[in-house]
């Protein structure tokens, strides 16, 4: 799977990223509330949207997971509904594809 280095390399920095990402929105979502109650309301509020975030990025660190998976088990670049291959400027584009063009 030599042809698919590059991308595996991509998908290792961009999986770093996400988790560091990942992992402050956490911590900042375990910040405790402020005694303030409109403050709260604030916080409360902010933390939805992060909790929003979060999922997001843990959908995504999920996909690049398996993209990884497939890379070292050797099924990465196989349409997970047909068989055939998936093109290799459709992995650039979207590296955590699992189907070809056709199927998707």
């Amino acid at each position: 799977m030599g042809e698919y280095r590059e991308l595996e390399e991509q998908l290792k920095t961009r999986l770093a990223e996400l988790t560091d990402r990942a992992n402050v929105i956490e911590a900042d979502l375990r910040h405790p509330l402020d005694a303030d109650w409109e403050e709260q309301a604030v916080d409360l509020a902010d933390d939805e949207a992060l909790q929003g975030v979060d999922e997001v990025l843990r959908n995504e660190i999920q996909q690049i997971r398996l993209a990884l998976l497939r890379i070292a088990n050797g099924t990465y670049g196989t349409c997970a509904v047909c068989g055939d291959e998936i093109g290799l400027e459709r992995l650039k584009a979207r590296p955590i594809a699992t189907r070809c063009i056709k199927c998707a």
